[in-house]
């Protein structure tokens, strides 16, 4: 059974760094597209930062210049979050797609860290 278990939210400071990592276990694929959204209360979930299996990364407007994601190994990715504003208060989400026949994808969820930037 495939999981994904996500780590480093916390409170922190406005201007302050967060790290965020995804660990996926349980799919006999590597190196799938893998991903972070949030949701803010109130708000719809909305894609923070995504990482294509070939290497390919796309940012929400909001967070482009302050965050970056990156592959850490065929299983793992982290969300690097610097520069960070309580407009980033959210529960993060963390996705990987996962091939289930030619042209189809099945996405699995995290489930959520709390990300609180607060003065």
């Amino acid at each position: 059974q495939l999981q994904l278990v996500e780590s480093g939210g916390g409170l922190v400071q406005p201007g302050e760094s967060l790290r965020l990592s995804c660990v996926e276990s349980g799919s006999i694929y590597s190196n799938n597209a893998m991903g972070w959204y949030r949701q803010a209360p109130g708000k719809q979930r909305e894609l923070v930062a995504g990482l294509s299996s070939g290497g390919i990364t796309n940012y929400a407007d909001s967070v482009k210049g302050r965050f970056t994601i990156s592959r850490d190994n065929a299983k793992k990715v982290s969300l690097q979050m610097n520069s960070l504003k309580p407009e980033d208060t959210a529960v993060y989400y963390c996705y990987v797609d996962v091939w289930a026949g030619v042209g189809n994808y099945r996405r699995y969820w995290g489930q959520g860290t709390q990300v609180t930037v607060s003065s």
